[in-house]
């Protein structure tokens, strides 16, 4: 797909929380997953890409979505879409199909593949709930961030929103809730009228050097 803006101040810098779409708007399939596609090179730990994107169009969708986004329903009614952006706990399942066609792909020897990967999974498996939540939730925001940029470079605004029923959310759009951790939900549409700006903390008040 084209991207119709390059200018990286104007992406980055001109971002701003968009709370109303234009309801008539839609974003094909083939757009969402090419901007997808874009985001999913955001890093995340030893490249296992917890991330996992529920994109809510249809008026069905929407409709389970309703009751779990009660103070964010506006975006959810006038967006072209929902991305509800789930962690993965168990990210390791992934991991030899990553690796392979990393081998596959020729950007990793087969011998550094078959020295590291066994540890790496290890590792995953023996980490704690806890920890691997922290772990999957850092990776998913990374992507959740990286796809709200990839997304105004399309020519189009985000809101990201935290405001939903985390217990319920996975299951209600067919998740296991045990596996599938919910992070963030990005709307996504064109803006039904511009944004206001934000006032942001200078870095010199916030930031402490060692």
């Amino acid at each position: 797909m084209t991207i119709v803006n390059n200018d990286f101040k104007d992406v980055v810098f001109g971002r701003k929380s968009v709370k109303e779409f234009d309801p008539n708007y839609k974003i094909s399939e083939e757009e969402m997953l090419s901007m997808l596609n874009d985001a999913m090179t955001a890093p995340s730990s030893v490249n296992f890409q917890p991330w996992r994107p529920v994109v809510v169009v249809s008026e069905e969708g929407k409709n389970k979505l309703r009751p779990l986004v009660s103070f964010n329903s506006r975006q959810n009614d006038t967006s072209s879409a929902m991305v509800v952006i789930f962690a993965d706990m168990n990210p390791q399942s992934h991991g030899e199909n990553i690796y392979s066609n990393a081998v596959e792909k020729e950007y990793m020897p087969k011998e550094v593949k078959e020295q590291i990967l066994p540890s790496i999974i290890d590792m995953y498996d023996s980490m704690s709930k806890d920890n691997m939540r922290e772990l999957v939730k850092v990776d998913s925001s990374l992507f959740a961030m990286q796809f709200m940029l990839v997304a105004r470079s399309y020519g189009y605004e985000t809101n990201a929103i935290g405001g939903f029923d985390y217990e319920n959310i996975a299951e209600s759009l067919g998740l296991d809730k045990d596996r599938y951790i919910p992070v963030v939900i990005i709307a996504v549409g064109k803006p039904a009228k511009e944004s206001r700006d934000t006032y942001r903390l200078p870095a010199e008040e916030i930031t402490k050097f060692i």
